[in-house]
């Protein structure tokens, strides 16, 4: 089966489902019934969100230094300004994930706007 195997409307979004939600919706669920009854301290569970951690990390420097996309046509200096700004707006404002990437955003897009505009 392949993403364009059937010419109907809702088969993109079945497909979305099935190939991106069902396997890591089942995965979450073996974890809250394996780590429902650890203590919130114990080792392993530092371990897991140390590694999950480091593994966003990874995910948004390679969004800078790497990237893919649409987002390889960014200035390198834009996107290392806007995850800088990101970033030091989640550690000033309460560190706030929504309001980092926010910030994130709007600094990207809104260098991104400037720079079409003067070139």
């Amino acid at each position: 089966m392949y993403y364009d195997s059937f010419d109907v409307w809702w088969w993109p979004y079945f497909f979305i489902f099935v190939a991106g939600i069902l396997p890591t919706a089942i995965w979450r669920w073996v974890g809250v019934v394996l780590v429902g009854n650890l203590d919130e301290s114990s080792q392993w569970l530092v371990m897991v969100r140390c590694v999950a951690t480091a593994l966003v990390a990874a995910v948004v420097a390679q969004f800078v230094f790497e990237p893919s996309g649409a987002l390889a046509s960014f200035p390198f200096g834009l996107r290392l300004g806007a995850a800088a700004a990101g970033f030091a707006a989640f550690l000033w404002l309460g560190r706030r994930l929504l309001i980092g990437i926010l910030v994130a955003e709007l600094v990207l897009l809104g260098g991104y706007g400037l720079l079409q505009l003067s070139g």
